[in-house]
């Protein structure tokens, strides 16, 4: 479908590939956190916001921000994602998010148009899990909740506070935002729906809380040539029936209304020999819930299921033990309201969905209105050097945060 679209494809191509040449050796598409190429990076970017006419400046917990001041102030209407990467990661993950919003101030700037509000572009610290183990520094810095003791996390001979402080940062200040009336940001699905529905632009309403559950299970070792089949306590069969268990569990917790996913995404046996009958194993699992109700049952449940194996086949199997917990944020319905009208406006095929990933926005969410809309991406593919997401596409969902954003600098 061939649009007139206020915002510029051309524009933010060219933002896109211009990072993408930004990148470690031999790794395409790697720019992390506190890295020579991440700083690189955000050299360019600020050049790039200052063509745009933006204020730019480095707040004390590392964010790079941009201001298009308003001919009222006082109040923000911040708009933004990332651009440090995960290794190997892509091309769109956050940069497009980035893009799209420095697009926004580009078009207003074409049409002549002045808000009322202050806007603000940012590309929060450390989205992703960075070199010192931990993610989404920037974003939870701004809200005023990101734990002091992270500060003295050291890697590659370097502390988290020496960190902030080279990119320009002032790790010792704390900066919680009081002052922005609503936050936005645009990021590729991560996922299939939107291409598999042939859609343009999912409206987020919620983004998972995340639980990671360790379990242990404890056998016997014993020769495996020497052992009859119905003598042994084998971890990894027994670990084998909790790990089809939480498939079947986290498929029926899914097929509701509401997002759900439950993933064993680490797994180790011991002793690892061929000849001997493992003795022990150890799973990590990662449960993602748009409700929290329904987290409460897979935990529930998931103790049962161990419970259940071990009866069964007579290992003995620890009580799950939850390593971390993050509950779901719910976007701002107000905000939700807007983007669907602004979708319409632009003529986007739109739906309603959740997030099974985490973002900023929902660190954001603690101190503002805020939401997000996915925009489609090739194969639902993301962390990969194959991820890709059409210009088109992205100038698309720009014009929704354009629109978008016109109405709520009316309406707040």
């Amino acid at each position: 479908m061939t649009r007139n679209l206020p915002t510029q494809a051309a524009r933010i191509a060219e933002d896109i590939s211009a990072l993408a040449e930004i990148t470690e050796p031999d790794h395409p598409y790697t720019r992390r956190a506190f890295t020579p190429m991440f700083l690189r990076g955000r050299e360019w970017l600020v050049r790039r916001f200052e063509q745009a006419g933006l204020e730019t400046r480095i707040d004390a917990s590392g964010n790079l921000i941009g201001r298009r001041r308003g001919s009222i102030g006082g109040k923000t209407i911040m708009l933004g994602s990332h651009t440090d990467t995960v290794p190997d990661g892509g091309r769109f993950d956050g940069i497009a998010g980035v893009s799209a919003a420095l697009e926004v101030a580009r078009a207003l700037n074409d049409q002549g148009i002045t808000l009322r509000h202050d806007l603000e572009i940012v590309d929060f610290l450390a989205e992703e899990v960075s070199i010192f183990g931990v993610s989404c520094v920037g974003s939870r810095g701004m809200a005023g909740v990101r734990p002091d003791a992270w500060l003295e996390r050291s890697a590659d001979e370097m502390t988290l506070r020496e960190g902030i402080a080279e990119v320009g940062g002032n790790p010792g200040k704390t900066e919680k935002r009081e002052d922005i009336a609503a936050f936005l940001e645009l990021h590729i699905e991560q996922g299939p729906v939107l291409e598999d529905g042939k859609l343009d632009i999912g409206v987020v309403t919620a983004i998972a809380g995340i639980t990671r559950i360790e379990i242990i299970v404890d056998g016997r070792a014993d020769h495996a040539g020497t052992t009859p089949m119905g003598s042994r306590q084998d971890a990894l069969t027994a670990a084998a029936r909790l790990v089809i268990g939480i498939e079947e569990l986290g498929t029926r917790l899914s097929r509701g209304q509401f997002h759900f996913a439950a993933t064993v995404g680490e797994f180790s046996i011991e002793p690892g020999a061929a000849n001997v009958v493992p003795s022990r194993a150890r799973l990590l699992v990662d449960a993602r819930a748009e409700r929290r109700a329904d987290m409460e049952t897979f935990v529930t449940e998931l103790a049962a299921l161990a419970a259940a194996v071990t009866a069964e086949t007579g290992v003995a199997i620890e009580p799950p033990v939850t390593i971390s917990d993050n509950l779901p944020t719910p976007c701002d319905e107000f905000v939700l309201n807007t983007l669907d009208a602004a979708a319409v406006a632009v003529g986007a095929r739109h739906r309603r969905m959740a997030s099974g990933a985490g973002h900023d926005t929902a660190w954001m969410a603690r101190i503002t209105r805020a939401a997000m809309i996915f925009i489609p991406c090739l194969g639902g593919r993301s962390h990969t050097p194959e991820e890709f997401a059409e210009t088109a596409d992205v100038a698309l969902g720009a014009a929704v945060l354009l629109e978008a954003v016109q109405r709520l600098d009316r309406r707040l």
